[in-house]
């Protein structure tokens, strides 16, 4: 499949995403992507810094469009810390950590979302409003609790699986509890 039409793709569905999720502006995103899985190879194994590019550069047209905060999540090597603009990491008062991703170390999308980024900061953590993941990358972790799976339209993108959720308040009280 071609880069051009795989960008297509993720917009559209990060689109739905936004549509079922009540994404709205001021709301964070995080987005964990194996641009190995995309092209299928195994997570970790094949990755593109030119189609992570390409993957960050829809991802952000779309979070910009709707005044959303765009999180990339790093691989595993760096504990999945996410790649954001430092604007919000001071605005949610997010732990920066010292580090840089890199290819084989944080992974082809985190460090595509870096260099994007006029300042950029990664963080340990963070508690998103929704989530997007691309081949498996586990970014539940990062979500606020509590997790509403989306059943998006389309499964996968290119040979990446597709997961997506959004999150709600708990709801604690029990039967007697009035909610709204």
């Amino acid at each position: 499949m071609k880069t051009d039409e795989l960008v297509q793709e993720l917009e559209e569905v990060t689109e739905e995403l936004i549509s079922k999720g009540g994404g709205k502006a001021g709301k964070v995103l995080v987005v964990g992507c194996s641009s190995s899985e995309v092209l299928g190879n195994k997570i970790g194994t094949g990755g593109s810094l030119k189609l992570a590019g390409a993957l960050v550069g829809a991802l952000q047209k779309v979070c910009r469009k709707h005044k959303m905060i765009l999180a990339a999540q790093c691989c595993e090597h760096l504990n999945r810390a996410l790649v954001v603009d430092q604007k919000a990491m001071e605005k949610f008062g997010w732990q920066e950590v010292t580090v840089r991703p890199v290819e084989h170390a944080g992974g082809a999308f985190a460090t595509q979302m870096y260099n994007s980024l006029e300042h950029p900061a990664v963080v340990e953590e963070i508690k998103a409003d929704m989530g997007l993941d691309i081949g498996q990358t586990l970014i539940g972790m990062h979500l606020k609790r509590v997790a509403v799976p989306v059943r998006l339209s389309r499964k996968k993108l290119g040979d990446a699986v597709l997961t997506a959720a959004y999150t709600r308040p708990p709801l604690i009280g029990g039967e007697r509890a009035v909610y709204r």
